[in-house]
């Protein structure tokens, strides 16, 4: 009791220093590398993993931070930057962190996290994909899935580039679809999302999220563009929906700070 009670006191006293976010949790330690963050259809547990030089596991975790499941995947963490999902129980891991801009094939790791059972080994199926012949090499961090095509998101602080992928094995070459600019400085996406009813869609940034409402298609700047900001700057690198109005943030943990699971009311 007293254990629970000197916990709620410290979250109490960390959301007076998150701005507009709440600390829901703090992250265990194997998770301080946090770079990717998702829920999945029939599943309570908050999926997550960690970026690259860490070990290739899924980790499931519960709303107070702990893990209750890993799925220890037989698939190299080259660069693992982004989590999303399907109604099935898929989890996708989007592994195209290109930051030394060398990569010429990238990948996306299929999981299905619902008939996991075991932290065993598990052979995941693999998409793979390169980038259109005449696009110089990208960072990418961010990736949502819909309509049955991966959209991934470029890291540029100016124009960024928005690729289509289909969900299907095999190995495909990404289609442009669109090109954008926030026009600001520090404008680089490390995370997305979109709602479960498909309507509404998040950019993160390490201080604020881009809402994007309205859009038709896949033409996803088309509609309104709001920017949110959370008055609270650290590495966040992951973001998902709780639901259609209220979202999960994650961020590493650095000497300044982090390494915790967060929510923030979508206005």
């Amino acid at each position: 009791m007293m254990y629970r009670l000197l916990s709620i006191l410290l979250l109490a006293t960390m959301s007076c220093d998150t701005g507009n976010l709440t600390v829901v949790a703090d992250l265990p330690k194997t998770l301080n590398e946090v770079s990717g963050i998702e829920t999945v259809s029939n599943s309570d547990l908050i999926w997550m993993l960690n970026d690259s030089g860490n070990a290739s596991t899924l980790y499931g975790l519960n709303t107070i931070g702990k893990i209750e499941k890993e799925i220890n995947i037989n698939a190299k963490n080259k660069d693992w930057e982004d989590l999303t999902s399907d109604t099935k129980g898929n989890l996708y891991i989007g592994d195209f962190g290109n930051n030394a801009k060398k990569r010429k094939q990238f990948s996306i790791i299929k999981i299905n996290v619902l008939e996991e059972q075991s932290p065993q080994s598990v052979i995941p199926k693999v998409i793979h994909f390169k980038l259109p012949e005449n696009m110089s090499p990208k960072d990418f961090e961010a990736f949502f899935l819909f309509q049955n095509h991966f959209y991934v998101f470029s890291k540029e602080s100016k124009k960024f580039k928005v690729l289509k992928i289909p969900n299907k094995a095999g190995e495909h070459i990404a289609e442009i679809v669109s090109e954008y600019n926030f026009k600001e400085k520090k404008s680089l996406i490390t995370a997305a999302d979109i709602s479960d009813d498909g309507k509404t869609i998040m950019l993160l940034n390490h201080n604020k999220v881009w809402v994007l409402r309205d859009f038709k298609n896949d033409n996803f700047f088309s509609g309104s563009i709001e920017k949110l900001s959370f008055e609270h700057s650290s590495q966040k690198e992951s973001i998902c929906f709780k639901n259609n109005t209220e979202v999960y943030i994650a961020d590493e943990k650095t000497k300044h700070g982090g390494g915790n699971l967060y929510s923030f009311i979508l206005k």
